[in-house]
């Protein structure tokens, strides 16, 4: 869990080295999708039984969580680029949120106290984070912001597309149908001349390590990880992602934080973790009776 979430924090800051550099966060997104999709496929090569392929419901959802997922990389990447690895990373991390108010709408949660004053407090820290507060003279632009948010809903989706084909088949074959809707999502949306262009440009390596460790890697050791640990744990391990993506842009890319910008980012991912850790403790007994029935 720990060296995916590293991957994953690291993938961020080589997208902004990328971007930096003046390719389109798309075309970075492409790559760093359907390169992960070459090594699921090998995965699910190694490990075909249980994939549920048949299954019209595991298509459904993956498909799903993969217009979840393309969202998830580009709208991230749409952020790294008009603002920062660190305010880009953390305002996706606002995507427990976003589960929470769809589970709210969708009446597959009920709304409590807590859950309302943690939404609150991660608003709160949005502010903060992005300087609006300010008027509109804070460092983050509005689309930088709103680019990290959608990213944040994005990944909600992908979540909820995951969590529903999980039932129907393996998670080798969701993470191929998903990187798949991906993959050809974001092969139309990017511009031709400059994928091609990657072929040949001197940076083609950190494409292929943002590909390996973005999501070949990281999700085969996310998804192992989970079946060696707690929801509680994963949900702690995986401030590794947003400290190691913050860390690398103020070391390798130079940005900075203001102290409140700070402050913000840490109110965000304390209270993010405090309801991941509140979810998993709620949930604990309602599994109990299953396992019990």
């Amino acid at each position: 869990m720990a060296l995916a979430a590293l991957c994953w924090g690291l993938s961020g800051g080589v997208a902004g080295i990328l971007t930096a550099q003046g390719w389109d966060p798309v075309v970075v997104s492409f790559y760093w999708g359907a390169i992960g999709f070459l090594f699921v496929i090998i995965w699910l090569w190694i490990r075909p039984r249980g994939s549920g392929l048949k299954s019209v419901r595991l298509w459904f959802w993956s498909a799903i969580a993969g217009v979840g997922v393309a969202g998830n990389l580009a709208f991230y990447l749409v952020s790294i680029a008009e603002g920062s690895v660190a305010v880009a990373v953390t305002l996706m991390y606002c995507a427990p949120v976003f589960v929470y108010l769809i589970s709210f709408t969708l009446k597959l949660e009920r709304p409590a106290l807590f859950k309302w004053a943690a939404i609150a407090m991660v608003m709160f820290g949005v502010m903060l984070l992005t300087g609006i507060y300010q008027g509109g003279s804070g460092d983050v632009t509005p689309l930088a912001l709103s680019a990290g948010l959608l990213s944040g809903l994005s990944y909600a989706v992908f979540i909820f597309g995951f969590k529903y084909a999980a039932p129907h088949g393996s998670p080798q074959a969701i993470l191929v149908i998903a990187l798949a809707v991906l993959t050809i999502i974001l092969m139309c949306l990017s511009d031709a001349d400059q994928a091609l262009a990657v072929l040949k440009a001197p940076s083609w390596p950190l494409f292929v390590i943002l590909g390996v460790l973005g999501t070949g890697l990281s999700f085969i050791l996310y998804i192992i990880g989970l079946r060696h640990t707690t929801p509680s744990v994963a949900s702690i391990v995986a401030m590794v992602e947003p400290a190691t993506a913050s860390l690398f842009g103020v070391v390798i890319l130079n940005e900075t934080l203001a102290s409140s910008q700070v402050f913000g980012m840490g109110l965000i991912l304390v209270t993010v973790t405090g309801l991941s850790l509140y979810s998993s403790a709620r949930n604990k007994p309602r599994m109990a009776r299953q396992i019990v029935r």
